[in-house]
């Protein structure tokens, strides 16, 4: 890798880094104050740092491609940065969506079921091997 490359690529890594940095205070602040606004057993806080992950990543996306003014280095700081930082379910959905409007549906349908049930499964897996 040449000097430029590997100038390029450390500003992606440090965007991404921003990025994400913004986007995980974000969440905690979010879920913070919805726990204190609604106590209660539903996760409001993640609920709707995901949905409003969501209709953020979809804002970037479709203003991107209205407008072309979405970067690789933008893309890298808004979207895998900031939105995976705040939720990485906003990604999630945008794949599906991707994958829907490509008329993928049995692609999505394994991801989506897929996804939910091993990320169960995995987080079942991890508390049971903590307990070993």
């Amino acid at each position: 890798m040449d000097r430029v490359d590997s100038r390029y690529t450390m500003k992606i890594i440090l965007l991404v880094g921003l990025g994400g940095f913004i986007g995980s205070v974000a969440r905690h602040l979010t879920v913070t104050v919805m726990t204190k606004l609604f106590p209660s057993a539903f996760p409001y806080g993640t609920f709707t740092a995901n949905i409003v992950g969501c209709l953020i990543i979809g804002l970037f996306y479709g203003l991107s491609e209205r407008l072309g003014w979405l970067t690789p280095p933008w893309r890298f700081f808004l979207v895998t940065g900031l939105c995976g930082g705040y939720t990485t379910f906003s990604s999630f959905a945008y794949e599906n969506m991707t994958l829907l409007k490509g008329s993928d549906y049995g692609t999505f349908a394994l991801y989506t079921v897929g996804s939910l049930s091993m990320g169960l499964l995995a987080v079942w897996g991890g508390i049971t091997l903590a307990k070993i």
